[in-house]
């Protein structure tokens, strides 16, 4: 499941193939919950499965991260999810990242 996720993160597949796989893992019941996270500059998602919290990843193993919230609502509903939990409490707007 974290390979589909990274693969889908990095764009390797196409909006049809996310979301057949999106719908397969949420017809297997593998896909619980998923959670955009605002934290200081930077928007991640995290995916809860039964067993796991999976953020997703680039395949480089980096974080994927999003400049804006709907630009990371906007990957998320091309996998085919139309509800997500959002997470601002940590959240600066007007704040910028650090490039290291």
């Amino acid at each position: 499941m974290r390979l589909l996720i990274e693969r889908a993160a990095d764009g390797d597949f196409d909006t049809e193939v996310c979301q057949w796989i999106a719908r397969a893992l949420a017809d297997a019941g593998a896909v619980k919950k998923i959670i955009i996270v605002a934290s200081a500059s930077a928007i991640h998602v995290n995916i809860i499965t039964k067993n796991d919290s999976v953020t997703a990843t680039t395949l480089k193993g980096s974080i994927k991260t999003w400049a804006t919230i709907d630009a990371s609502a906007k990957w998320v509903r091309k996998l085919d999810i139309g509800k997500a939990q959002l997470e601002i409490s940590q959240w600066q707007p007007g704040q910028r990242g650090l490039e290291l």
